[in-house]
């Protein structure tokens, strides 16, 4: 039974999300303990799919 499925695209810790959507450390940590990113806590790290923030920036934008 071959996988077809493609490997997810994390973005692991507020560091590396904040890069990603350019906005500081503290603003990241504050939208994503709000609730307002679509990300997961996984223990004490958050987790993002990268196309997941690119969508929601991009539905937010429109």
């Amino acid at each position: 039974m071959a996988d077809d499925t493609e490997p997810l695209d994390l973005v692991w810790g507020v560091a590396a999300i904040a890069k990603l959507i350019g906005r500081s450390e503290r603003q990241t940590y504050d939208m994503l303990s709000s609730g307002h990113l679509p990300a997961k806590q996984v223990g004490q790290r958050w987790v993002a799919k990268r196309d997941a923030l690119t969508r929601f920036f991009e539905e937010t934008a429109a």
